[in-house]
């Protein structure tokens, strides 16, 4: 659907620039465009070799999984329905830290594997609660699941690596400037993450 909508944009914009006599303005910002492109994208590809690095050499340490371990009794709240050692834990915990670091690419494998896990707990509730039509039952997302929509889409981050990226990239005199008014909206917008997920928690799952 995304290709439909900016392919529609981009041949409006092209035959809007040529009614109106702007054809080489619109090449011009085509070229321009491309170019900005794939300077940004070089630039984001050092930030991401960067922060990957540090990462391998976090895992490498242990130090992931010591702030694995230490954030699953902080988020088991969220998650009543999950079994107390299931490799879903695993998941969720390397999600929210990555999320937290500002690395959204390193947080998308993490949390896809995450709802895998979750979708396995949903069928087997499923099954023990809806005998006769588990199958049914298994096609909606679980309270978990949403509550780990929820909190992923919220995502504290202490560090906005992308936006200061950007902000590099465009000139900033001082792109980390954001990372106060960044932790201050991501903070709150967490706080209500939580404390929805908390409420619905409450409700029991069908």
């Amino acid at each position: 659907m995304l290709n439909y909508i900016w392919g529609f944009m981009i041949l409006v914009g092209i035959l809007y620039g040529s009614l109106t006599g702007n054809i080489a303005a619109v090449g011009n910002g085509i070229l321009d465009s491309a170019k900005e492109a794939v300077s940004l994208c070089i630039t984001m590809l050092g930030v991401m070799a960067l922060w990957t690095g540090i990462m391998e050499i976090a895992s490498d340490s242990g130090l992931i999984k010591a702030a694995t371990k230490k954030i699953i009794p902080v988020i088991r709240g969220l998650f009543p329905g999950i079994p107390q050692n299931h490799k879903a834990w695993e998941y969720i915990s390397l999600n929210i830290i990555a999320n937290i670091l500002g690395l959204g690419w390193a947080a998308t494998p993490a949390g896809l594997k995450a709802m895998e896990e979750l979708q396995k707990v949903h069928v087997d509730n499923c099954k023990l609660r809806h005998a006769g039509s588990w199958q049914e039952k298994s096609r909606s997302a679980s309270n978990a699941m949403c509550a780990f929509l929820v909190i992923n889409i919220s995502s504290l981050q202490l560090i906005p690596v992308n936006i200061i990226a950007y902000r590099s990239q465009y000139g900033s005199v001082n792109p980390a400037v954001i990372v106060a008014p960044s932790i201050l909206a991501t903070g709150v917008s967490t706080l209500a993450a939580v404390i929805y997920c908390m409420i619905k928690n409450k409700t029991k799952e069908e």
